[in-house]
Parts: C-alpha cells; structure tokens; sequence
C-alpha cells in the first residue's frame, strides 16, 4: 500500500519539493555566506583551499561569505558538493544558528587530528542543527529546563559528584531505582538533544552546548548499550558544571584525570547507581543467598542497573560491599564480559536520533515542507528506510482485514468550535 500524507496536510503549492526558478534572490546573501563559512569550518579547510577548489580567488570567496558578493548558481552547486551539503539546506531562510563544530575540534589537543573526528563534529552539529529547524517548521520548540551549573571549586571531586547526582535524583523525581530510559528523561524533563551517531571507537562521547542549539550530547552508537548509559551519564556530569565548555569523552585510559574528569566519573556512577537503592538491593542479595552472592548474581544486578559488569563490580567495591580487587581477580579467572568498545553494536537509523526528532522530522513532511527527500535526509536514510519510518511511527493499529491509515500528526488534538 502506498504512503501517502493526509489530505489535511497537503499544500497546493510545491514549494517543499521544487526549489524556485531563482532561489538565490530571495536569499539573503549575508545569511547564506554565513552558512557557507560554516560549512567550511566545520570541515577545518581555509579559505585559500576552497577558493582554488572554486577556481576563484581568495578575495572573491571572502566576500561571498560576508555576503558582499552574490554567488552564482554553478558556484553554489560547486561548493555543495564540495561540502557535502544539499541545496535546500544552504538556502535556509533566517541567519544560520551558532554552531560547535569549531569549538570541539580548537578543544582539542594541538597537533594533528584525526580526520575522522573532524567528520564528527561536523556530524554532531548537523544533527543539532536539523533537529533546531524541525522544531521552528511545527512551531515545538524544546523547552529547556536547565539547572542552575553547580560548584565545586575546593571540593573533593569524588563527593562532590556523589552530592550533585543524589541532588539531581531528587530533582528530577527519579528515586533510586535504575534509569531504563535516561535518554528520554534528559530531553523531556531538561531538554538536552541526543544523538547517537557513529564516533570514532575511540570517542565514547561529545558534548557542547550553544545559545541557538542549546544543549547538545553525541554517544557512540558503535558501543554497548551499558558504555552509551555510562557515557551519557559523565557528559550529564559535564553539563551541570561546565555548561559552555565542550568536550570529547575519549576511553583512552593511562593519563592523568582532571578534577572535571574525576567528578563526571564519580556522578555517573552514583547517577545510574544511587548508593542507597544498590545497598538495598545488594543486602537483599545477601539475605537471600545466606550471604554468598554468586557471579550470576552480580551480573543479574548490573542488568537491573543497565551497567556493565564491570562498572557494577567496580561501584560495588566503592561502597565497600565487596572486596577491593573484586573484579581484577574475576577477570584474571577467566569471568567474560562484552568489552565497552567491542565490535559494532548495530542499532536501526531512528534509534540513532531522538524519537521526538523523528516524530518532528514525520509531522513536517506530512505538512509538506520536506519532501521525501529531504524527510530521508533529515532521517539519515534512503527512501526507502524513509518509508518504512513514516509506517512505524504511523501506522495506525486495526483489527484484522481492516484497513491502515496513516495519523496525522500535525492534525490539531481538538479544534476550537466556531461561533
């Protein structure tokens, strides 16, 4: 059966899916060389560079991207391609939001740096950013609920994160119990955007944060689900002390953690297992088993936390409910665990966005302002993987024989009667 959208939200007009016979004169060409020069900081080329790439001159891009100069059609397409940007995305109305990508990479060490992490950012701010105009096309911005930043100059880092996850639990009306769905409870109830895209294996996480796109975290999709909870937990952490600086969460281990590096830790463990609840639980443990909690046990109790075993065993010792050197001699005697950066750990391309981006990214389509183009684009798929998005988001639940239709989601959820 074919996908079609509800009549209530097709326009007569085409203006979603053709561009106009002169776009660029309806552009203002300041905002669109500001997207331009974005573009091209984002992928850390100078203007020296892209100007030979154009085959003009330096001065000539210079003034494009102020907006001095209007570019011509066959150079925009040029520099599209170049950066590896659809049209409709650089001929946006408005002026372009501030990004991160710059940010994160000058937040990195000097000396060379891997390509591949250049490409991150730029993905990270890219998704930031769609998800930012999605919002603005059905008129839902996500509201931000943010915490005042806490303090912790002069404070003993491992307490202080202990203290500020105990404060946030209580916050956020979580209890002590675990935290199954953290990625819905942080946009929802704080409203931080995350994403889940593919990172370096290296990069556990990266977090930034701007007036215009707010609060940002990228997990990678290519670790376990147990790493994905543990690193969006530290740049939780992040956030609530250092809300303007950004920072790429790496797993290599062996240097020297900071202060910031040492409270995220200490928060994320005590956020995904409050002392209180896991006491509890391990007590139970206890008194079940007459004292001897088995290996089975340890590994059912790091499942009810949605932790890996090791960060159970390790959270376990911290609390002193366990020996010291627990899980070093586990794992010397042969106690298998999934790594935190193992193979690939495939999730389906919605899973890598937030489901209310998803559901903002079906609603706009169904009003007509992306076309099944742009919807897949905006979905990180082909049309096809477009397609069966739209039917698993819509589809509506019939008995059997009946037939489906499609909800539509920009439809009002009651109307105001006419007088």
């Amino acid at each position: 059966m074919p996908i079609t959208k509800p009549t209530s939200a097709v326009k007569t007009n085409e203006s979603a899916n053709t561009m106009r016979s002169d776009p660029l004169a309806e552009i203002d060409p300041r905002f669109l060389g500001a997207r331009l020069r974005q573009a091209r900081e984002a992928r850390d080329w100078t203007q020296q560079r892209v100007a030979d790439e154009l085959g003009v001159a330096r001065t000539t891009l210079v003034a494009i991207e102020k907006g001095e100069r209007r570019i011509r059609p066959e150079e925009l397409m040029r520099l599209g391609a170049l950066y590896e940007r659809q049209l409709w995305e650089l001929l946006q109305r408005g002026a372009p939001p501030e990004g991160f990508a710059v940010q994160l990479r000058n937040s990195m060490a000097s000396g060379s740096i891997d390509a591949n992490l250049i490409s991150s950012f730029e993905v990270f701010e890219r998704l930031a950013e769609d998800y930012v105009r999605l919002e603005e096309i059905c008129q839902a911005p996500l509201r931000r609920r943010y915490p005042p930043q806490y303090e912790f100059e002069g404070l003993d880092p491992e307490l202080a994160g202990e203290d500020v996850a105990c404060s946030e639990r209580n916050r956020l009306g979580l209890g002590d119990g675990p935290l199954p769905t953290l990625r819905d409870i942080l946009e929802n109830d704080v409203g931080i955007r995350i994403f889940q895209p593919e990172l370096p294996l290296r990069v556990a996480g990266m977090f930034a944060c701007t007036e215009d796109l707010g609060a940002c975290i990228a997990v990678n999709r290519n670790h376990p689900s147990e790493r994905r909870a543990i690193s969006l937990a530290q740049e939780y952490g992040h956030f609530l002390i250092d809300r303007f600086l950004p920072e790429i969460l790496t797993l290599e281990g062996g240097e020297r953690r900071t202060r910031a590096q040492r409270f995220t830790d200490a928060f994320a463990r005590s956020f995904l297992m409050p002392s209180e609840g896991l006491r509890k639980r391990y007590l139970e443990l206890q008194r079940e088993r007459k004292g001897a909690v088995t290996r089975g046990d340890l590994h059912r109790l790091a499942s009810f936390y949605f932790v890996s075993v090791e960060a159970m065993a390790r959270r376990l010792t911290s609390e002193r409910l366990i020996p010291a050197g627990t899980w070093d001699r586990l794992r010397q005697e042969g106690f298998e665990i999934r790594e935190t950066a193992g193979p690939p750990h495939q999730i389906r391309p919605e899973e890598a966005l937030p489901p209310r981006y998803v559901s903002l990214a079906v609603e706009a389509w169904q009003r007509a302002e992306l076309s099944e183009g742009q919807l897949a684009q905006m979905l990180r798929t082909d049309r096809v993987g477009a397609r069966e998005i739209i039917e698993q988001e819509q589809r509506l639940s019939t008995e059997e024989g009946a037939t489906a239709d499609l909800v539509d989601w920009s439809a009002p959820l009651w109307r105001v009667a006419s007088r």
